[in-house]
């Protein structure tokens, strides 16, 4: 079985390699895009091409936590391919900054922790942001992750203005509540 735009997803999360084809071939653009947009100042193709490969690799190593369906999954990589690139530019600016190497060195140790602190409240928050009603999780996909204005989610959703804000004002008290929660319960209070 080949995959197609039916069973690429739960093929990908099988490791079936011939998804990870489907999954280049159908969003190369977008990962690509998203790249070059945010690495072109430091003007280093293999630092491109590397971010790209790395970020299929995220992909294909993190498929079992995505859940969704196949427009879920394009802001999923979207995403992915955003933060990778931004991880990519904060780390070869440095290099092109003049830093010494023990200042790389003890940079490197403060921002592994960082990272892994930073990924780790990032799965939390997409996980919380999954439990939101289908319309809250798209507008807070559009709006934290994809960057896009109140005005113009209104637009896309059919929505006001107004509403969207009251429906973000409110995802973000809930979202709150149950971080909350979550601490509570992972410090045994």
């Amino acid at each position: 079985m080949r995959s197609n735009e039916n069973n690429y997803i739960q093929r990908l999360q099988r490791k079936k390699e011939d998804a990870l084809e489907y999954i280049i071939d159908n969003y190369i653009s977008l990962i690509k895009g998203t790249v070059v947009k945010v690495l072109s100042p430091l003007a280093n193709d293999g630092i491109i091409e590397e971010c790209i490969n790395d970020i299929f690799l995220t992909i294909w190593n993190n498929a079992k936590k995505f859940s969704g369906e196949g427009e879920d999954f394009k802001k999923w990589i979207y995403a992915i391919a955003k933060f990778k690139a931004i991880d990519y530019y904060r780390k070869n600016r440095r290099k092109s900054d003049g830093l010494s190497s023990s200042d790389v060195d003890v940079l490197a140790e403060r921002s592994a922790e960082d990272e892994l602190i930073r990924r780790e409240d990032q799965t939390e928050l997409v996980h919380l942001i999954n439990q939101l009603e289908t319309v809250d999780r798209n507008i807070f996909i559009m709006k934290y992750f994809l960057g896009l204005k109140t005005e113009e989610i209104a637009r896309k959703l059919g929505l006001t203005r107004a509403s969207i804000d009251n429906r973000i004002y409110r995802g973000k008290k809930r979202l709150h509540s149950q971080a909350m929660n979550l601490n509570m319960e992972g410090h045994g209070l």
